[in-house]
């Protein structure tokens, strides 16, 4: 753990922290990986961070996460626009 990480503790119900996975190293990361994705989703956390929080090496690695958790990144205006173009070739 890096030296200026913190700890933050989080009581759960012992009968719902079992359902969840716990207790143990299985609920810590579970929980860790909620509160970074919420983060994240809202706008609080950028992808290096959320890959730095989470201890994931690579963009791909991180892609892959995100995906497998329903999370995907917004389209944009451009994005839509560029899209429509690439199909209008398509069907040219």
């Amino acid at each position: 753990m890096p030296e200026d990480a913190r700890t933050v503790d989080v009581h759960i119900p012992a009968a719902l922290a079992a359902r969840l996975g716990g207790p143990g190293p299985g609920l810590d990361r579970r929980a860790l990986e909620a509160l970074a994705v919420a983060a994240y989703q809202a706008g609080e956390l950028t992808r290096f961070e959320l890959r730095e929080i989470l201890g994931i090496a690579t963009r791909h690695e991180l892609d892959g996460f995100l995906k497998a958790r329903g999370v995907y990144e917004p389209a944009t205006p451009e994005d839509i626009r560029r899209d429509l173009e690439d199909l209008r070739a398509f069907r040219a």
